[in-house]
C-alpha cells in the first residue's frame, strides 16, 4: 500500500479528534456567558452557569443510582426546566434519554418503558395518574422520580420515593461527565407514533445530534442569544434538536407547559420571542386568538412548521400578524426536520398561484443530511427530474437515526439498497427540490386511477371556509375506494357537502373529487398532525 504524502505519522488522539456531541454546546454558554439567562419558566429565570451546575447535578446524581452507560432513563414531562436539564444530565453520566409523549395512554406508555427497559422514570406531578396505571402494567421496576413544577397548580401526586429536587441536591455540581467514547453511542431514544401497531424505537446518536443541532442553527438564520418558545413539544423528536441547539447561541429557553394563545402572545411581547416551531395547529391558535388574548409585539419573529404545507392565505395571514414562516420536512427516524422549502428571493416576484406552487414543495435537505432523493423502491433508480414522476423519498448521511431498538427486520427494511426509506411517495423537480404527494399508505386507489390524498386536500385549503382537511380511502363496491374528506370549518364559518363538492370540481379532475364529505373537528396527535389512521376507521363505518 503506497504512503500518502499526507500521513504526517501521528494518529488521532485526544489533540486533534474529539467525537462528536452536543453536550459540549451548554458547557462552553456557561462558560462564556454564565450570567446570560439561559431559561425562563414563569416567573423563574436561571442562568447559563445554574442550567450547566444543575444538568452536572442530575448526572451526578444517576451516576450514584447506579445508571450509566446505555441505560435508559425516561421522562414524562412537559416543555419545562426539568426536560431541558434531562437533555444533558442524562446523557453526561452516559444513559440515554427516553421522553415520552404526554398525550398517550398507559398501555402504550408501559410498552415504552418495557421496551427501552427503563431504569429510571422522571415523571411531572400532572401525568402521575397515566404512570401509576403505567407502572402496573409492565414488567421493568424503574426508580421512580417525581418532579413537581411550581407553575403547575393541578390535581396529581407523588409516585416516587424522592422529588426531583430533592434528587439532583444530591448531585455534584462540579460532577467530571465525559464526552461518549465514541460517537456512534446513543444519546435518545424516541418511539413512533405506533398507528398501525407497537411503536417503533427510533435511537439517535451523538453525532446525529450534534450534526442536527448545528444545521438548525444555519437553516434557521439565528443569529447570537435568540429567544426561543417552547411551543414544539419536547418529547417530539428530542424538541427538534432545540434543546442543544439553543446553547450553541446562548439564547434564552422560554418555557412553556401548554400551547395557548394568550401565554403565547405574553411571551412574544413580554420576552421578546424570536423564534418557534411547531405544526399548522400552533398558526391556528395564534391567528384565531380572540382580541383578549392578543398582545403587540415589536420584533419579526422565525416560525418554523411541518407537517402539511400551509396554504397561501395562512401564509399571508402569519406575514400581517409578524411572523415568517419556513416550511420544514422529516421524520422521528432523522431527528424532526432534515428538508427545508430553501427560499429564493428571486421567487417574491412571481404571481401569487405560481408563488404558492413553489411554497408547497418539500424542498432540499439541510446542510447535514449528504443524500435526499426520489427513487424506484424496486429498482432503487432515481425517478425523472421533471416534478411528474413518482417515486419513493429517500435519505442518507449522519442524521439518520442508528436503527430501530430490538427491531432487526424494520430496520434492515428500511435501509434496504443503502438509503433510508421514509415511506413517503414525492417527486423531484429539475431544480431538485422534492415535493410530497403521498405517503405509500395514504394514495386512494380509485378504478385503478391513484389519487394523491395530498392534492386533494390541497384544493380544499384553498376554500375559504376550511380550517382542516384530511381524506382518506373510503371503500366502494364499484370503484374499490372513493376519496372521503373529513372538514373543520373555520369558527364562525359555514359550508355545505355540495359546496364543498362543486368547489373541488372547480379545482380537481372530476375522479380526483371527494364523493363524501364530513364536517368534524379533525383529530390530531398531541403535536398537532392529523390521525388518518382515526379518519380511515370512521371512513369504513360510513
Amino acid at each position: 500500500m503506497t504512503r500518502s504524502p499526507y500521513d504526517t505519522g501521528l494518529d488521532r488522539n485526544p489533540a486533534n479528534f474529539q467525537p462528536l456531541t452536543p453536550l459540549g454546546f451548554l458547557e462552553r454558554a456557561a462558560s462564556v456567558f454564565p450570567r446570560k439567562t439561559a431559561i425562563i419558566h414563569g416567573p423563574l429565570r436561571r442562568s447559563y452557569a445554574e442550567f450547566y451546575a444543575r444538568a452536572r447535578r442530575l448526572a451526578s446524581a444517576l451516576s450514584a443510582h447506579g445508571v450509566g452507560r446505555n441505560d435508559t432513563v425516561a421522562a414524562m414531562l412537559p416543555n419545562t426546566p426539568a426536560m431541558l436539564e434531562c437533555h444533558y444530565g442524562v446523557p453526561m453520566c452516559g444513559a440515554v434519554l427516553n421522553t415520552l409523549n404526554t398525550r398517550l395512554d398507559a398501555r402504550v406508555i408501559a410498552f415504552s418503558l418495557d421496551h427501552g427497559e427503563a431504569k429510571v422514570v422522571i415523571a411531572d406531578r400532572e401525568f402521575s395518574k397515566t404512570i401509576r396505571e403505567a407502572l402496573t402494567l409492565c414488567k421493568v421496576r424503574p426508580l421512580v422520580i417525581d418532579c413537581d413544577d411550581p407553575v403547575y397548580d393541578g390535581p396529581g401526586e407523588r409516585l416516587g420515593s424522592v422529588e426531583y429536587e430533592d434528587f439532583i441536591a444530591g448531585g455534584d455540581p462540579d460532577f467530571a461527565w465525559e464526552t461518549p467514547a465514541d460517537e456512534w453511542d446513543a444519546i435518545s431514544l424516541n418511539y413512533t407514533s405506533g398507528t398501525t401497531g407497537d411503536p417503533k424505537g427510533v435511537v439517535y446518536h451523538h453525532r446525529g445530534a450534534n450534526l442536527l443541532a448545528t444545521s438548525n442553527v444555519i437553516t434557521g438564520g439565528m443569529g447570537r442569544h435568540p429567544v426561543y418558545l417552547w411551543t414544539l413539544p419536547m418529547f417530539h423528536c428530542n424538541g427538534w434538536c432545540f434543546p442543544w441547539t439553543i446553547s450553541i447561541l446562548a439564547g434564552t429557553h422560554v418555557c412553556l407547559r401548554q400551547v395557548r394563545a394568550k401565554a403565547m402572545f405574553d411571551a412574544l411581547a413580554d420576552h421578546g420571542v424570536t423564534h418557534l416551531c411547531g405544526a399548522p395547529i400552533v398558526m391556528s391558535t395564534l391567528l384565531n386568538a380572540a382580541p383578549e388574548e392578543r398582545r403587540e409585539f415589536a420584533q419579526k419573529v422565525a416560525f418554523f412548521t411541518a407537517a402539511a404545507p400551509p396554504p397561501e392565505a395562512v401564509l399571508a395571514a402569519m406575514a400581517q400578524a409578524g411572523f415568517e414562516v419556513t416550511h420544514l420536512y422529516g421524520l422521528t427516524e432523522c431527528y424532526g426536520p432534515a428538508v427545508v422549502n430553501e427560499w429564493n428571493g428571486d421567487w417574491d416576484a412571481l404571481p401569487g398561484p405560481e408563488r404558492a406552487a413553489l411554497k408547497a414543495r418539500q424542498g432540499v435537505r439541510y446542510p447535514a443530511l449528504e443524500g435526499l432523493d426520489v427513487l424506484d423502491p424496486e429498482t432503487m433508480a432515481p425517478v425523472a427530474r421533471d416534478g411528474a414522476a413518482m417515486g419513493e423519498v429517500m435519505m442518507r448521511g449522519n442524521v439518520v437515526m442508528k436503527g430501530y431498538l430490538g427491531n432487526p427486520a424494520s430496520t434492515k427494511a428500511a435501509f434496504a439498497g443503502g438509503w433510508f426509506h421514509t415511506g413517503d411517495l414525492g417527486v423531484i423537480h429539475p431544480d431538485g427540490y422534492i415535493q410530497l404527494k403521498d405517503r405509500s399508505k395514504d394514495i386512494i386507489i380509485s378504478g385503478g386511477e391513484n389519487i394523491s390524498s395530498i392534492e386533494v386536500e390541497d384544493a380544499l385549503y384553498k376554500h375559504p371556509a376550511v380550517q382542516a382537511a384530511a381524506v382518506v380511502a373510503r371503500p366502494d363496491a364499484k370503484w374499490g375506494e372513493t376519496p372521503c374528506a373529513f372538514i373543520e370549518l373555520k369558527p364562525g364559518q359555514s359550508a355545505t357537502e355540495a359546496e364543498i363538492m362543486a368547489w373541488c370540481r372547480g379545482l380537481l379532475a372530476s375522479f380526483k373529487c371527494p364523493r363524501t364529505v364530513v364536517f368534524i373537528e379533525v383529530p390530531k396527535t398531541s403535536t398537532g398532525k392529523i390521525q388518518k389512521f382515526r379518519l380511515r376507521e370512521m371512513a369504513r363505518e360510513l
